[in-house]
């Protein structure tokens, strides 16, 4: 194992500068005069700048030369330059116009003003300083509400800003006497703008966890040619509205609105937040809802005809992320139809259902009827083409190699796309989309491949639960006849599923160099979520220990995404037990069926992962070795009134949520049972804890309380404060601090 610091710096440094592909976009088709068509590709990255300890952003143009049915030459066009402060950026309809919101440093104290500018061809045509125009607060650029969206007459630009909030100034605020000036005088500003007395200090509700900027949303328009800028009126005080776009027939906007009442909840990854679709008409400013009104939708998308809108949709509350279902609305008979519904069971070579955080932004085929999106499949993550009108659905990366795939987007049928593996960096894809029925014999061409990383061998394994870890309400199959147990994904899979109960998958990461003897340390990751899912693709940390010398095992407990709705729904309830036993079985299987080093086994997990990560330090102490772990929840009973999602404390631990919800003592007791604290007197091995100071959603007094727990019981343990950083712990420099940290730190509780 590679335990020199500077050489694991290195290491560190050349495996985080592998860029990430952030977006795309395709310009107009240009015919040559010999016929052959060709269009520009716009495409977005970021990457880890550690000297600057920032992310930069870069673009890279490529042409692509095509026949309509399938690309004759592709290649770059030019070098990388890098995208300063801008926010958001979109091309308009016919690619003639692209809009840019721009962050401009202020040259005094004052905080950065906000720019939207218009771009042609050419140059500049319009730079609108929206701070100095004041109609509302800072633009949102985030993905949960913010948009950029173009007129279809391309004269109008849509956007969400912050509501302007009135002055406020204290009580005892002394007033320079204006100078000869009396009560009538013209100048005199009127009675609108006097700053409010005792308003100072009035609490802001927000929307949690990395949204703590965003409260109350206002849709705006610009009007370009007049350079005018009207807040939109008629959307009910009740709603907060975001991911809007024009109607058909530019008389209005369709926007997604979230139910604010009695209070706000967290929304970051939180698809169960009860919202509608709307449309506000702006001639009379009415406002009427298009979907039902008790269920959580989301990433609205009108087709190129402009008669229909899909969208996704949950069901409010419950687990944070489920596996959806797809809705349509026609605009014309306002009829609203379901294309596909929530799937129970994965069957493999069946359509896995719907789990993705968003809609690509344009997701619809040239023909209206078809559209494309990418979900992910037990440990992998695919590509399909859904049929509206049959509800038909064509695996579009059936025979591409197998990894995590994710639509870009598409347009006029060229679908550009990113593929990434455990031991592949992302690379970039295009593809014409072929014919309805034809969809399977789709061919992918690279545009900019990123060569392997040498040394890393991956494979994905399918794992029972003995009969008496089984759930007993999912216990037997309910796929039905044509229910099918999924093959091996690949050759490391010793275990095909029986057909029985649910199963789960886990990705095993390990070092193909050095001899055949050698033992390697297994450092064992579950992920958090706990509704999420390790899909088989580019990630940092796991690649950079790989490459370290540790196998790494990333565990796809039941209650992940991708396995269908019934494994979601049987993990609330029984967290802290099914979780923890699921990933305790994986260990035991990998360390019997490979040759690992039962002597140096930890456990490294972030959120619900750390969650795990603790629970089985004190339920299995003698498994493990060390531990890092990243904001974990440590007892739900604290965390369920400090969070910004109270109701995944009270649903995760089985109990009902209400906003009204008071806990009685026996759901604090059984909040407390189902945490790791319950377990803490019996952990005896070295603890890392890295928390984020701005954590909302885990706040970090969880990681403090357990820190406390430990020095209190003489285990040794560290603790790490980064300031600046959420959740995630995403920074630049607190990702690059903190893996150093954790590699060190088991080089050294492992013996390596």
């Amino acid at each position: 194992v590679l335990s020199n610091v500077e050489e694991i710096t290195e290491l560190y440094r050349e495996l985080s500068q592998h860029p990430g592909l952030s977006a795309a976009c395709l310009g107009p088709d240009v015919t040559t005069q010999y016929g052959g068509k060709y269009c520009s590709l716009y495409t977005e990255w970021s990457q880890r700048d550690l000297a600057r300890a920032e992310n930069v952003k870069f673009c890279r143009q490529y042409l692509i030369f095509h026949d309509g049915a399938s690309v004759v030459y592709s290649g770059p066009a030019g070098t990388c330059s890098e995208i300063k402060d801008e926010l958001l950026s979109r091309e308009s309809p016919s690619g003639v116009l692209k809009a840019v919101l721009r962050k401009v440093p202020s040259k005094e104290k004052e905080k950065e003003k906000q720019f939207l500018e218009v771009w042609d061809q050419n140059r500049k045509v319009k730079s609108i300083d929206l701070t100095a125009l004041d109609k509302h607060g800072s633009v949102y650029d985030d993905d949960q509400f913010g948009c950029l969206a173009w007129s279809h007459s391309e004269t109008h630009l849509l956007y969400v800003a912050e509501k302007k909030c009135p002055k406020a100034e204290s009580f005892f605020q002394s007033k320079a006497p204006e100078l000869g000036a009396s009560d009538e005088d013209a100048g005199r500003p009127g009675k609108d703008d006097a700053p409010l007395k005792g308003e100072q200090f009035v609490y802001r509700e927000d929307w949690g966890e990395a949204l703590s900027t965003r409260s109350v949303p206002v849709l705006c328009a610009l009007d370009i040619e007049g350079s005018s800028v009207s807040v939109l009126e008629g959307i009910p005080e009740h709603l907060s509205p975001g991911q809007a776009f024009w109607s058909p027939d530019d008389t209005g906007v369709v926007f997604v609105g979230w139910w604010h009442e009695p209070f706000r909840l967290g929304l970051r990854h939180c698809t169960n937040r009860r919202s509608a679709l709307f449309y506000v008409d702006l001639t009379g400013g009415r406002c009427e809802l298009l979907s039902e009104d008790t269920r959580a939708v989301w990433s609205p998308r009108l087709s190129p005809d402009r008669c229909r809108i899909v969208y996704l949709e949950n069901d409010a509350l419950g687990p944070h992320q489920q596996c959806s279902r797809l809705r349509m609305y026609d605009w014309y008979t306002k009829h609203t139809s379901t294309v596909l519904e929530a799937v129970p069971r994965q069957a493999w070579g069946a359509f896995p259902g719907i789990y993705c955080g968003a809609l690509p932004g344009l997701c619809w085929a040239a023909d209206s009827r078809r559209l494309v999106l990418d979900t992910a499949q037990r440990s992998q993550q695919d590509v399909f083409v859904v049929d509206t009108v049959t509800g038909a659905t064509t695996s579009l990366t059936a025979d591409a190699p197998q990894g995590s795939w994710s639509v870009l987007t598409i347009d006029r049928d060229i679908l550009v796309a990113r593929f990434s593996t455990p031991s592949c960096p992302p690379t970039l894809k295009v593809a014409i989309l072929p014919g309805s029925g034809w969809e399977a014999q789709a061919q992918w061409v690279c545009l900019q491949d990123a060569p392997p990383v040498p040394g890393i061998s991956w494979g994905i394994r399918t794992l029972q639960p003995p009969p008496e870890q089984e759930h007993p309400q999912y216990s037997e199959c309910l796929g039905g006849p044509g229910w099918a147990p999924p093959p091996p994904p690949s050759p490391d899979t010793p275990h095909p599923a029986s057909a029985g109960g649910l199963d789960f998958d886990a990705i095993l990461l390990r070092p193909s160099e050095g001899s055949a003897a050698q033992k390697h340390p297994l450092v064992v990751m579950p992920h958090g979520g706990p509704h999420s899912v390790f899909t088989a693709g580019w990630m940092l940390y796991p690649a950079a220990l790989c490459r370290m010398g540790f196998a790494v095992l990333l565990v796809n407990y039941r209650g992940s995404l991708g396995f269908g709705q019934d494994s979601v729904a049987s993990l609330p309830g029984n967290v802290g037990t099914q979780d923890v036993r699921d990933v305790q079985l994986c260990v035991e299987r990998v360390l019997q069926e490979e040759s690992l080093d039962t002597g140096r086994v930890a456990l490294v997990g972030g959120s619900h992962g750390g969650f795990l990560a603790c629970h089985l330090l004190g339920q299995f102490p003698d498994t493990y070795h060390a531990c890092v772990v990243r904001n974990p929840v440590v007892n739900i009973a604290s965390m369920v009134a400090a969070t910004d999602i109270p109701d995944w404390c009270l649903t995760e631990t089985g109990l009902p949520y209400a906003p009204d919800t008071l806990p009685d003592p026996a759901q604090w007791t059984e909040m407390l049972c189902k945490s790791p604290m319950h377990y803490v007197d019996r952990v005896r091995v070295p603890v890392l804890l890295m928390l984020g100071e701005d954590d909302r959603r885990v706040p970090p007094k969880q990681g403090l309380e357990y820190y406390r727990a430990l020095k209190a019981r003489g285990v040794p343990t560290r603790l790490l404060w980064y300031p600046g950083n959420n959740h995630a712990l995403a920074g630049v420099e607190a990702e690059a601090d903190g893996f150093m940290n954790m590699a060190l730190w088991l080089l050294k509780h492992l013996r390596c």
